[in-house]
C-alpha cells in the first residue's frame, strides 16, 4: 500500500523510524499548528501508521518542531524546535508506550538546529544550526567535542560515518567540510569547480566500500558525486533523480539510496549497481519531500511534506532474504546431497572389491559382509594371534 497518510491535525514538519524490538518499529512525526511530537505505531501488514498515535507531547505556543534525530537503541529522541533542543526517552512497549521529556542544558536557546544526527555507534550526538554553528557532544553525557560557530554559512545538511569516525557536514553556500568525530578537528573540505553546489551527503553503511554520496548542483544539472573517504578524492558521478534533491536518506544494511525531490519525487537507487530501482512520481505532488527515512527492517520508506504529511511507501524492489528461508535452503540442499550419496552408493562398486573386472564376481551384499543376524557367535572373526 503506497501513501498512507497519518490522518491527524496538523502540518507534518518532520519525522523519521524509531527501531524498536521485534521489528515493532515506530514513527514519530514532528507537527505545527499545533505543535506537538507524536509517536504513531507501524503495521507491516498493511505497510500503514495507526490512524490515531500512541502518546503525543504539546509544545508551547510558537515552539514549532524542525528537525527530529532518533538514537540507534530507539530509546532516545532528540527534536530541535525553532527555540531550543529538546530530549524524549520512550519506555514500555508497543500496545503501552510512555514518553519522558527532559532539557538539553548545552542546546537550550540555541535556536532551530536544521539537521541532528547520533553516530551509528550511538556515543556521538551532532547538531547543525540554522545559523552555521556545528556542536558535536558525546552520548548521553553531552560532553562538548566541537562548537564551532562559524563552522559554515548555514547548515545544510550532515551525517555520520559507519565507524562513527567522520561527520561529513554541507552548507547553503555548497561547501562541505569533513570533521573528526572523536576530536573536532576539521579533517578535509570537499573539492568542486566553481559553479558545483555541494547540497546533501550520505556515507556508504554496507562497510564494504568507503565512500561518501553526495548531490551536486551543477548549473542546471542536478548529480550524485561519489568521493573515496580512504583518500577524499572524487571518483565518479551519476544522474539518478535527474532533478534537483531537497532530501537523501540510506538504509541501514547501506544496500538502498533514496532521494526526494523539490516537487513532490522519490527515487530509490541500488547503490551496487547505481542504477534507479525504484521511482514514486508526484507522491508529494508539487511540494519539496522535508524528510525521507527508511524502515530499519522492512523495505518502505517514510516521506513528509507540509502538505501531503506523512506517507508510508512500499518499495518495489527485490525481497530480502529471510533468517527461516535461509534454513529451509540448507535444509533442502543437505536433504539433496543425502539423496545425492545414497544413489551413489547403490549405483557404485564397493570399497572392497573396487576395480571391479569383467570376470571379478559381483560385490558382496552388505548382510554377508555384516555377518547372518541369526548366527550366535558372538565371534565371528575368532581369535587373534599377536
Amino acid at each position: 500500500m503506497e501513501g498512507g497518510v497519518a490522518a491527524e491535525e496538523g502540518t507534518v514538519r518532520c519525522a523519521a523510524w524509531i527501531k524498536r524490538p521485534e521489528n515493532a518499529h515506530l514513527v514519530a512525526l514532528g507537527k505545527s499548528n499545533p505543535s506537538s511530537l507524536q509517536i504513531f505505531t507501524f503495521d507491516r501488514l498493511t505497510n500503514s501508521l495507526a490512524s490515531s498515535p500512541s502518546v503525543t507531547f504539546d509544545f508551547e505556543e510558537g515552539c514549532d518542531p524542525v528537525s527530529i534525530a532518533v538514537h540507534p537503541s530507539g530509546d532516545d529522541i532528540v527534536v530541535s524546535t525553532t527555540k531550543s533542543c529538546r530530549l524524549f526517552q520512550l519506555y514500555g512497549q508497543e500496545n503501552n508506550i510512555k514518553m519522558v521529556t527532559k532539557e538539553l542544558q548545552p542546546l537550550q536557546d540555541v535556536g532551530p538546529q536544521r539537521c541532528l544526527a547520533f553516530s551509528t555507534d550511538g556515543s556521538r550526538f551532532a547538531a547543525g544550526g540554522v545559523d552555521g554553528h556545528l556542536r558535536i557532544h558525546e552520548w548521553p553525557s553531552m560532553r562538548v567535542i566541537v562548537d564551532e560557530s562559524k563552522a559554515h554559512k548555514s547548515v545544510n545538511d550532515m551525517d555520520f560515518s559507519l565507524d562513527s569516525e567522520f561527520l561529513a557536514t554541507t552548507s547553503t553556500d555548497g561547501s562541505a567540510r569533513i570533521w573528526n568525530a572523536a576530536d573536532g578537528v576539521p579533517v578535509n573540505s570537499l573539492t568542486r569547480n566553481s559553479d558545483e553546489k555541494i547540497e546533501l551527503c550520505r556515507f556508504s553503511k554496507d562497510g564494504t566500500k568507503p565512500f561518501l554520496f553526495c548531490t551536486v548542483q551543477k548549473g542546471n544539472k542536478s548529480i550524485t558525486v561519489v568521493w573515496d573517504i580512504s583518500t577524499w578524492n572524487r571518483i565518479g558521478f551519476k544522474r539518478l533523480l535527474r532533478k534537483p534533491a531537497c532530501v537523501m536518506s540510506i538504509s541501514l544494511d547501506g544496500k538502498y539510496l533514496a532521494q526526494g525531490s523539490k516537487d513532490g519525487d522519490v527515487c530509490v537507487v541500488t547503490v551496487k549497481k547505481m542504477e534507479v530501482s525504484h521511482w514514486s512520481k508526484r507522491l508529494h505532488l508539487g511540494f519539496p519531500v522535508t524528510s525521507l527515512d527508511f524502515c530499519p527492517s522492512e523495505r518502505v520508506v517514510l516521506s513528509t511534506s507540509n502538505e501531503w504529511g506523512a506517507m508510508i511507501t512500499k518499495l518495489n524492489v527485490p525481497a530480502d532474504w529471510k533468517e527461516w528461508q535461509i534454513y529451509i535452503l540448507l535444509l533442502g540442499l543437505f536433504l539433496a546431497s543425502a539423496v545425492l550419496f545414497y544413489i551413489f552408493f547403490e549405483t557404485s562398486d564397493s570399497f572392497w572389491n573396487f576395480p571391479l573386472g569383467k570376470n571379478q564376481p559381483t560385490r558382496p551384499k552388505l548382510g554377508s559382509f555384516l555377518g547372518d543376524a541369526q548366527s550366535d557367535d558372538k565371534n565371528m572373526w575368532g581369535p587373534v594371534d599377536l
